[in-house]
């Protein structure tokens, strides 16, 4: 299908239909393009706004069913939609502006054939890609460089991989195309199917739940780091959901994302290792609707926690998982990030060739990829919800970042440099006018508020940041 010429609300009618829901339903939705949005040849901010509006349209269409109402209209301005795609750098917390959640020693790096992106966020990713450099811990970033440039980049690729650093090659489009794993990943970003048969249904004990929220007491479980799967939780929270974020003490974190993609979640930590903890898991699985992991594939199962062994204690649970390069093909159990998928497939590469001021590469002015993936995420989880309570049955919906990288692909460059001339938002004072201030366990924070209004219908997060582990380990009481 060529896709160039889709709007954004041609990309939602694509998606929508495509998980095979209700094509009236397109009716309800609006997209207001009130401004042009970031400064790239990709169709980032087009991105943006057909995301969250799949993903508002999905949570008023569950609450039409669970309500037995008509379908409330559904609004994504452009512009809100793009800013909240950056909505991790630009929130303000007791004065202070986000800081950058990357390393100081990684990002791209020129090799002894070309250049290699190395991500440096967590502890062990950066102790672990020094010790393959040889150098200690405390190395600066012109350490790094002059080491990198003795390496082929595919070579230190493979030894990262191998040895539990993350980093990436650059590519072109040709030769990420070239790659087996280019072809193991999907064209569609939703991979959705019934794992088992069963009747329909709605966790509540009325026909008519008459909710202020779209899916208000539907129960989340959320085992998650970084970007792209936190998002999608907090989507389902936006909404209403009741959603346990649960980490792991024995995991680093980072805490400068967390402050934003923490909002709406209850959190909890539990060492899945140590039999109490999994036992309080196991009972937390037992009544959930969702849950939600993006570990690399086969992590949790070794864990006990497969599809079956969960659907064992759950026949009715949705499960929802992402990874970093797709369930199938030689990279699906490489660690992945956003910025090292740029870098890989080819977009980075592209963009520099677009604008062409002699760049090897160009980033996405956002973590365009991640957001993506959360919102899409959140869809597809939403959709299952509808199916479950239409049709029965329980359901499993898998996600990658490349496959949502392949479908901004597919929706073309803009023109010559005409993409780059798209406003872009730096500061928070940039985009006053779309956040709200709301008290934390962690001072005053002034952050982005979701972009979807659902007419008639509350839309927002009534629980602030706090520090991770703040809960226990218990479902709220429902209350519809």
């Amino acid at each position: 299908m060529d896709r160039h010429s889709f709007t954004p609300l041609n990309t939602v009618a694509h998606i929508w239909t495509t998980l095979g829901l209700p094509k009236d339903a397109l009716k309800s939705i609006h997209l207001p393009v009130d401004a042009e949005c970031y400064p790239s040849s990709f169709k980032v901010g087009h991105l943006a706004q057909a995301s969250i509006g799949l993903s508002a349209l999905a949570a008023a269409l569950v609450w039409s069913v669970r309500n037995d109402k008509p379908l409330p209209n559904v609004t994504v301005p452009a512009e809100h939609a793009c800013v909240e795609f950056k909505s991790e750098r630009l929130y303000i917390l007791n004065g202070k502006a986000a800081p950058s959640s990357f390393g100081t020693i990684g990002g791209l790096h020129k090799t002894q054939d070309g250049y290699i992106r190395m991500h440096d966020s967590f502890p062990n990713h950066r102790e672990n890609a020094l010790r393959i450099l040889g150098l200690e811990v405390g190395a600066t970033r012109e350490d790094v460089a002059q080491k990198m440039l003795v390496w082929n980049s595919i070579d230190l690729e493979t030894k990262a991989i191998k040895e539990g650093a993350v980093m990436a090659a650059l590519r072109s489009f040709k030769e990420w195309d070239a790659l087996p794993q280019s072809k193991a990943v999907t064209d569609f970003p939703i991979l959705l199917s019934k794992i088992s048969e069963g009747t329909p249904y709605l966790p509540n004990d009325s026909a008519s739940v008459q909710a202020t929220k779209c899916l208000q007491g539907i129960r989340v479980i959320e085992m998650s780091r970084v970007i792209a799967a936190p998002v999608a939780g907090k989507t389902l929270a936006v909404h209403g959901a009741d959603v346990l974020w649960i980490t792991s003490p024995s995991l680093p974190d980072l805490p400068e994302l967390d402050i934003d993609v923490s909002r709406g979640k209850r959190t909890v930590q539990l060492d899945i290792k140590k039999p109490d903890d999994k036992t309080k898991l196991l009972e937390l699985i037992r009544i959930a609707d969702v849950f939600i992991q993006s570990y690399r594939p086969g992590s949790l199962a070794a864990q006990g926690l497969s599809n079956e062994e969960c659907l064992a204690l759950n026949p009715n649970l949705i499960i929802a998982s992402l990874n970093a390069y797709g369930p199938e093909g030689p990279w699906s159990q490489r660690r992945g990030f956003d910025s090292l998928v740029q870098t890989c497939s080819g977009i980075n590469v592209a963009d520099a060739e677009r604008y062409g001021a002699g760049e090897a590469a160009r980033v996405l002015p956002c973590q365009a990829i991640d957001h993506g993936s959360g919102y899409l995420l959140a869809t597809g989880i939403m959709a299952a919800l509808y199916k479950r309570a239409t049709e029965g049955g329980s359901y499993e919906l898998k996600i990658s970042l490349a496959s949502v990288m392949r479908y901004l692909r597919s929706l073309g460059q803009y023109e010559e440099k005409s993409g780059f001339e798209r406003k872009d938002f730096k500061r928070p004072e940039d985009v006053s006018m779309y956040l709200e201030t709301r008290q934390t366990e962690f001072g005053e924070l002034s952050a982005v508020k979701h972009a979807a209004s659902v007419e008639g219908v509350n839309v927002e997060w009534d629980i602030m940041p706090k520090p991770l582990g703040s809960d226990d380990p218990v479902w709220l009481e429902r209350i519809f």
